[in-house]
């Protein structure tokens, strides 16, 4: 493997690039009309321009890209995350082509893509589930059956989905008709496949989830977990390692269960297979994410290694050289996402210039981005600016680093969630770990937020004040 192609924009292509040149390897950026200028075009070693702004004519035009692949004589493509990262037919076409997919085998990714499907090979594992049925529901007298011998509240889940889209949760028989009805709208919408499923709503769920490495000789290993309990709309928006409530015997308990998941798939390369856990500190199988995740820095941080890297060596065919009973981690890591989202308008993108672009920097500060100041933020793509992670040799000092690092960040333009991000790291309920997925609508207070805001505007502008009178004071000063 001489040369590979990252599927990719942004901060994630920017991102895999660095390791692979680190590595010794020849990159290639694909890219659309808008993203021509863009930092991961200029930082490749060959740029290939694949369609127009929209991502179905573009970033999501697999034949295009395996064809511009092969034109470039192209090894290996890394598909990153998102767009095609977890779409079978792409995979499969791409092996079949002769190039190497940096990634799971396309059947891995077929089975797990499919909750039920991946529910079905799972149980065969023994590992805990969420009471629900593990068949496609599309009769409403069935889902009543289904809801009533569960128990209320229900979650329904599109079969196919996944990033909160198609599901809908339900507190009564009263409103199940019409919550089920828009879960279905939408799973055909955004997966092309109306199937819904439905399971029992864990109340106050934290989600965990374990990072995956696998190889092609059947070596499987965990490196550790990760707490994604802060959401919006049911998505990630802060990410940390190790969780604060893992006790060494349930973390060990967890991990072998991830393992079993991959096994259960014949699982190769990196991927994260997630768990909720109740107030009980029961865990259930959740879905595996057949690709790197976004927030996979928290993990390199407290392990060291560079899970990039490792996806690359096992393509390459290598095994892996980690024992699992050899792996430690050490120090606390955070991570926030950095969105182009108004936090005092219910989390909306507020895309735009960026007319400031200043990055905070200094020891166990990592930020994965893809823009420069006077940048756009594109209209046609999910409006994640960059990654803020911080690292700390405990939870307290990355929280800290985290904070100081938030003000160091300087983003004029567009609103961010870098304030909503302070908000969270500064709350008692997330300070003290005692905190859920429904942190957001429990805790969250845009009143707050926006007089924070203001007070810390005043402030700054009551220094510019000061700073102003000192200068006047050294320009009369006599000589």
């Amino acid at each position: 493997m001489k040369k590979i192609l990252i599927a990719n924009r942004g901060e994630i292509a920017l991102r895999i690039m660095r390791t692979a040149k680190r590595m010794g390897l020849h990159t290639v950026a694909v890219y659309s009309t808008i993203d021509r200028h863009a930092p991961h075009v200029k930082f490749a070693d060959e740029a290939v321009h694949i369609g127009d702004n929209p991502s179905n004519k573009s970033y999501l035009l697999g034949d295009r890209i395996i064809e511009k692949a092969v034109q470039m004589q192209v090894d290996a493509i890394h598909p990153g995350y998102g767009f095609l990262s977890e779409n079978e037919a792409f995979s499969k076409a791409v092996e079949k082509s002769g190039i190497i997919f940096i990634g799971p085998g396309y059947k891995a990714i077929r089975m797990m893509g499919d909750k039920l499907a991946a529910k079905e090979a799972v149980k065969k594992y023994d590992i805990p589930m969420v009471p629900g049925v593990d068949k496609a529901i599309r009769e409403i007298q069935q889902a009543k059956q289904v809801a009533n011998r569960i128990g209320y509240p229900v979650l329904i889940k599109a079969a196919a989905g996944g990033g909160g889209k198609g599901m809908r949760i339900v507190e009564s028989e009263a409103t199940l008709e019409n919550q089920m009805e828009r879960a279905v709208s939408e799973a055909l919408s955004a997966f092309g496949d109306g199937s819904v499923f439905i399971e029992k709503y864990v109340t106050s769920p934290r989600h965990i989830e374990f990072q995956i490495l696998a190889d092609n000789f059947g070596n499987v290993i965990h490196l550790f977990e990760r707490e994604c309990s802060i959401q919006r709309r049911h998505q990630k928006v802060v990410e940390e390692a190790p969780s604060c409530i893992l006790s060494p015997e349930l973390r060990k308990k967890m991990g072998e269960a991830a393992i079993k998941v991959a096994q259960s798939c014949d699982y190769r390369g990196a991927g994260t297979v997630e768990f909720l856990m109740d107030a009980d500190m029961n865990f259930y199988f959740l879905e595996m994410n057949t690709r790197l995740q976004v927030e996979h820095p928290v993990t390199e941080f407290i392990t060291g290694l560079d899970l990039v890297e490792e996806q690359i060596k096992i393509a390459r065919g290598e095994k892996l050289t980690l024992v699992q009973k050899e792996l430690k981690f050490s120090g606390h890591a955070i991570e926030l996402r950095v969105y182009a989202e108004d936090s005092l308008n219910g989390f909306l993108p507020n895309v735009g210039e960026l007319t400031t672009y200043s990055i905070p920097q200094g020891d166990n500060i990592r930020l994965d981005d893809g823009y420069e100041q006077g940048m756009e933020i594109p209209i046609y793509y999910d409006p994640m600016i960059s990654k803020l992670i911080t690292y700390g040799k405990d939870r307290e000092e990355a929280i800290q680093t985290m904070i100081n690092a938030i003000d160091q960040y300087s983003i004029e333009g567009v609103e961010t969630t870098l304030p909503f991000g302070k908000f969270v790291f500064e709350h008692e309920a997330f300070r003290t770990g005692n905190f859920d997925t429904h942190f957001v609508k429990s805790h969250f207070d845009p009143d707050a937020l926006k007089k924070m805001k203001d007070k810390e505007a005043e402030l700054a502008a009551l220094l510019a004040v000061k700073l102003f009178q000192e200068e006047q004071k050294i320009l009369r000063a006599p000589h």
